[in-house]
């Protein structure tokens, strides 16, 4: 009898017990999962961005840089970067993915500003903001860049006054149709039309690249053409030119200019071998790019343009330059 009740007491105790153990385990699941919840709240919902740059050149590879450190000052913001490798159809494409894979805003910065419709068409049926970057284009819910013309007449005044506003002009062009390469050529051909002891001998496409610039001045030289100022729609090209200038033996009687002010461009500049560059600030623009694409996805008022301007840059300049990318 007293062997029964004791087995009693004893499955009686047990059972309080696993009862208690129960319950403390209940009571440390609920706060596991207040605070996982809780980590969920601090985590936001992922703002996407795509970017789709028309090649990433020298200069881009630096606007894509800042697009990249401002992302990840932001980790609300999910950035994907994609290279149409100057191939309008897919940058098309590209977009067309971008809005597929519902991205909040789009950043473009168009191989052939001429023929950006179906972009513009593609992101407005979809309702997706479009940021311009670096060339501008029609139909952009905002355009963040610089004043194409206002480089190419900065550089052809500098050449013009080195040259003594007299000789003739070789003009290198980036890749034809696009918004830069128009407006800095423009800029250069009404600088020199402004004096009448300059004209223009020769004009070509070199699609922005070093090596297609030392191409192209080594057919120019084999030309036989006689020039005296080579004025370039950015400095890759420039520097190409120079090379091939450098290796016929005609770079002391060849003034040579650029546009972009790049690390290697301002090299050049201080060993006098480059005779002017324009700065163009990579870093403002693309962070104020994606800047204006999260606030255009998180619905908030932008601006519809944001303007960063050129600056003439000398070779007494090239040190304070220099110290710009270095930051």
């Amino acid at each position: 009898m007293l062997k029964g009740l004791f087995s009693r007491r004893s499955i009686i105790l047990l059972t309080t017990s696993l009862l208690i153990l129960l319950i403390l385990s209940a009571c440390s699941t609920k706060g596991t999962t207040t605070s996982s919840g809780s980590s969920g709240q601090t985590s936001e919902k992922k703002i996407k961005i795509g970017v789709t740059m028309s090649s990433i050149d020298k200069f881009l590879s630096y606007v894509v840089d800042a697009m990249q450190s401002y992302a990840k000052e932001h980790p609300e913001i999910e950035l994907t970067v994609v290279d149409a490798r100057n191939d309008a159809s897919t940058q098309l494409n590209q977009v067309e993915n971008f809005i597929a894979k519902k991205m909040d805003a789009i950043v473009v910065n168009p191989v052939d500003t001429e023929s950006t419709q179906p972009i513009v068409d593609a992101a407005k049926k979809a309702g997706v903001p479009l940021i311009g970057v670096n060339r501008r284009m029609e139909g952009l819910t905002c355009y963040v860049g610089s004043d194409a013309y206002q480089s190419g007449q900065l550089l052809m005044e500098y050449l013009a006054w080195k040259a003594g506003y007299k000789g003739n002009v070789a003009i290198m062009v980036g890749t034809l149709g696009s918004e830069p390469a128009r407006l800095r050529t423009q800029a250069i051909k009404d600088v020199i039309a402004k004096h009448p002891d300059m004209k223009i001998v020769l004009e070509n496409s070199a699609d922005w690249l070093r090596d297609k610039g030392m191409q192209l001045m080594e057919n120019w030289i084999q030309s036989g053409k006689d020039f005296d100022i080579v004025a370039s729609n950015n400095d890759e090209m420039a520097i190409g030119a120079i090379k091939a200038l450098e290796a016929s033996g005609k770079l002391s009687k060849v003034i040579v200019g650029g546009i972009d002010a790049t690390p290697d461009a301002l090299q050049y500049l201080k060993d006098g071998k480059l005779a002017v560059t324009v700065y163009q600030n990579a870093f403002d623009q693309g962070k104020s790019a994606i800047e204006m694409a999260l606030k255009a996805a998180k619905g908030e008022k932008i601006p519809e343009e944001v303007m960063i301007p050129y600056e003439t840059v000398k070779p007494e300049d090239a040190d304070k330059y220099l110290a710009k990318w270095n930051r």
